[in-house]
């Protein structure tokens, strides 16, 4: 016999869950119904805003275990001690579409990963690319907006998309992994991670380095191309990673960094806080520093995969950010999204919360619980309550002398490594992007059209050549 007795959310026993009280048995319903309007008013608040991008997505648990010790590079607690574990929460996601677009759409993954470290969380919010589509933040709603639906039709519009990347060469090294064969990934389990951004590593000397994440899959990349994608099941990806950890099938990645001094930045051949450009690997090599592992699932994804809030502005001491002007806006927008959307304390939900201990003098908002009634201001004359530790502080970051406007970056070269990741391809996988390409840009005006042609003409001629042909073949 089940000895859990129902109740309402105040914990008043409930004696019938079945049936409304009325007058009569078919008579209308009567204001004393308090079991049914606390059913009804709480289903009707079950949902959240969705994220305005990364809104599908799957989580799970896991570990990182440390294979090298990082000390020389950086303080980090859980980046000292060869063997050392850290719990970690990792979530997948489509970017562009809402939750009720398919695991299987032509679109970046993203790839967040939550470290619950003795020091405080560490979040790496990246994507399964190392590039992005751009390199300055003030373009991002814009670019989002571009490859949202029409707002007049609510439609799919190819041709919104490809006039925004028309006038915008630096999306071009993106958009050529996009529309590549590995555009479409077979599942979360079958894709590398990166973290995408430069960030800086400090240790405990107060020297500073430059460095990048990368996730390499254990398990090989497997892409599907547009045919075999439209018919899968929307939510194949996510049933996948569901299925592979239930059946004890743990997927892995092999963490690896580049790291580079401060020096060698200032000399490198590509700005390295460009948020378009790789480290190319012969100059910056990178080192295998550890193994992460998913191995449990969540156990309500409401609470734990939709609640998850992943901000870049979780660092721990000895990792902070750089000057790349993509992630400095993203310190800002990523924390005020989740207060908009999950709520201000929305750190103490379970899946956010930290392991270790939080002192601070936060207080009130909605859902606040857990915060006493002592003094909420700092600093303040009792000695047990929370207070600074100023040996925990970064380096000082050298700024160059510099005028406070708005910089162009238009003379960037935005071909050069578009053109490599296209010279890597075979004549197949130059063909199949070819055509993802001329089914999108086809649609768009002649004049996108011309633009993004001499786009990939800088890139390299016979990219331009294999995709205006496939433009007038699909269009003769």
């Amino acid at each position: 016999m089940n000895d859990k007795q129902l109740t309402t959310s105040s914990g008043a026993p409930v004696a019938d869950d079945n049936n409304s009280i009325s007058a009569g048995g078919r008579g209308p319903l009567t204001f004393d119904n308090y079991h049914l309007f606390e059913k009804l008013t709480h289903f009707n608040r079950e949902r959240i805003p969705e994220r305005v991008v990364h809104a599908r997505g799957a989580g799970a648990y896991g570990t990182f275990t440390l294979s090298k010790s990082l000390s020389q590079f950086t303080r980090a607690s859980f980046l000292q001690a060869v063997g050392d574990q850290t719990e970690v929460f990792l979530r997948f996601s489509t970017v562009g579409g809402g939750q009720d677009s398919s695991d299987y759409a032509r679109d970046p993954r993203g790839f967040a990963v939550k470290f619950y470290t003795d020091e405080g969380n560490y979040d790496i919010v990246g994507n399964n690319t190392p590039v992005f589509f751009l390199n300055d933040a003030m373009k991002f709603p814009d670019f989002v907006h571009s490859q949202k639906k029409n707002p007049r039709s609510n439609l799919p519009d190819a041709a919104r998309v490809w006039e925004y990347w028309a006038n915008h060469p630096q999306s071009l090294h993106q958009m050529t992994i996009l529309m590549s064969d590995r555009g479409i990934p077979r599942s979360w389990r079958h894709m590398n991670g990166y973290g995408s951004h430069t960030f800086s590593f400090y240790n405990s000397d107060g020297a500073r380095y430059w460095m990048k994440w990368h996730f390499k899959t254990d398990q090989g990349i497997e892409c599907v191309m547009n045919e075999e994608a439209s018919e899968l099941p929307s939510h194949g990806a996510q049933q996948d990673l569901v299925d592979a950890i239930d059946r004890g099938n743990f997927p892995s990645w092999t963490v690896k960094v580049q790291i580079m001094t401060e020096a060698q930045a200032k000399t490198f051949p590509v700005n390295p806080f460009d948020l378009t450009k790789v480290w190319p690997h012969d100059l910056v090599p990178m080192e295998t520093v550890g193994k992460l592992e998913l191995n449990r699932n969540v156990d309500n994804y409401f609470a734990e995969t939709e609640q998850a809030a992943f901000a870049p502005s979780n660092f721990v001491p000895g990792i902070g950010p750089s000057p790349d002007k993509m992630l400095q806006a993203r310190l800002l927008a990523y924390q005020d999204a989740h207060r908009y959307r999950v709520g201000v304390n929305h750190n103490t939900l379970a899946v956010n919360a930290p392991k270790c201990p939080v002192h601070n003098y936060q207080r009130d908002g909605a859902m606040a619980s857990g915060q006493d009634g002592r003094q909420n201001f700092y600093p303040n004359d009792q000695q047990d309550l929370p207070q600074p530790e100023a040996s925990m502080a970064p380096p000082p970051l050298l700024l160059e002398e510099a005028w406070v406007q708005p910089y162009s970056q238009d003379e960037e070269d935005y071909y050069s490594q578009a053109g490599d990741l296209y010279r890597l391809l075979s004549d197949d996988e130059k063909d199949r992007l070819a055509v993802t390409i001329a089914g999108g840009l086809g649609q768009a005006s002649k004049g996108a059209q011309q633009r993004v042609l001499g786009f990939l003409e800088k890139a390299d001629p016979s990219y331009a050549a294999r995709v205006g042909l496939e433009i007038a073949s699909q269009q003769a």
